[in-house]
């Protein structure tokens, strides 16, 4: 990280364009994403959906956000979260941003009472976290290797796990 202090924070209501403009640049040049993770992200929050929703900002700056909203798994297990999109500006990435607003996003919905946390990502960055392929979960259209889960208790559901509409955003 650079040598300016990070702060991890609740976004404030009129930030809402500015972490729009910060999610779309940093996936602008994503291999895979899809580039509607910021109209996800406002989608969310029109629906009242974001369980958590944090920025960090640096030096006065917004350079990154996280995400978090109710996912249905079919067995009807209450309390879980999904976990997407986390932004970094691509100028600050590679620099622990992500990793911490990682962190103070889990522990957030830990301390909501949330049983545990559901992503799609690449396996490779979310591993450190905790996160795991669990073969009896399944996310529809996604690599299994790809969607994983962080339960917070033992207690791990089964069945198909349905984000929130608002992950279909398109406009």
């Amino acid at each position: 990280m650079t040598s300016t202090v990070l702060r991890i924070r609740p976004e404030a209501p009129a930030e809402a364009d500015t972490i729009a403009a910060l999610t779309t640049a940093a996936f602008l040049h994503a291999p895979h994403a899809a580039h509607t993770e910021a109209l996800i992200v406002n989608a969310l929050r029109r629906a009242g959906a974001l369980s958590v929703s944090l920025v960090a900002e640096q030096g006065g700056v917004l350079v990154g956000h996280v995400a978090t909203s109710p996912v249905l798994v079919s067995d009807g297990a209450p309390g879980w979260r999904g976990l997407g999109p986390i932004s970094v500006l691509p100028e600050h990435q590679r620099q622990g941003i992500g990793s911490a607003l990682m962190q103070a996003a889990l522990q957030a919905l830990r301390d909501q009472g949330a049983a545990g946390c559901m992503l799609v990502g690449e396996p490779g960055y979310y591993q450190r976290f905790g996160f795991r392929h669990a073969a009896q979960l399944v996310y529809p259209g996604i690599p299994p290797a790809y969607f994983m889960v962080l339960p917070f208790t033992d207690a791990l559901p089964s069945g198909t796990v349905t984000f929130h509409p608002a992950f279909g955003a398109t406009a």
